[in-house]
């Protein structure tokens, strides 16, 4: 990764290798550890904020594709609404990894994980009840899907991932 002069990049997550596993947890070495998505407030207050971000998943031929999205983060899951017949819900379905970036000037964080098509009415639901509290009341759309990120890596300029975080998962 390559950061600016002015802009630290902080990664929150192991520098050894990561492999996913069912729910939500990660191998770091020989154990599992779940992923917290711990920030400073600074971070909390821009993710408050009205940004839109970019969904990366890999397409069908393996290149990344990139979209604008609206995103909430809570209880450790980036949840993105959209219609069952996008491009990005077959992407997730078939390759299971995402990541999502917000950026504005010189303050950046982006979340990466085990990504998953949940269709379920409560799921849906509370999906959008937090993104009318972060952007506004969606149209109503009786398509509508959750992409749910499972956060297993956390990175973000500095100032927006507090060392302690780094340090717990960095023994």
């Amino acid at each position: 990764m390559i950061a600016s002069e002015n802009s630290t990049a902080r990664c929150h997550g192991p520098a050894l290798a990561v492999t996913r596993s069912a729910g939500g947890l990660q191998r770091i070495g020989d154990r599992l550890e779940q992923m917290h998505t711990d920030q400073t407030d600074d971070a909390a207050r821009f993710l408050e904020e009205r940004h839109l971000a970019i969904l990366s998943t890999f397409g069908a031929q393996g290149g990344i594709h990139s979209v604008p999205v609206g995103f909430t983060l809570a209880d450790g899951l980036v949840r993105i609404i959209t219609s069952d017949s996008t491009q990005k819900v077959r992407n997730v379905e078939r390759g299971g990894e995402a990541s999502v970036a917000q950026v504005d000037g010189r303050r950046w964080v982006s979340f990466a994980g085990a990504a998953r098509i949940n269709r379920d009415p409560e799921a849906v639901a509370r999906a959008v009840e937090l993104y009318a509290g972060r952007y506004r009341q969606p149209r109503v759309n009786p398509r509508r899907v959750v992409v749910e990120i499972t956060v297993v890596k956390m990175m973000g300029s500095s100032g927006m991932v507090p060392d302690t975080a780094i340090e717990r998962l960095n023994p």
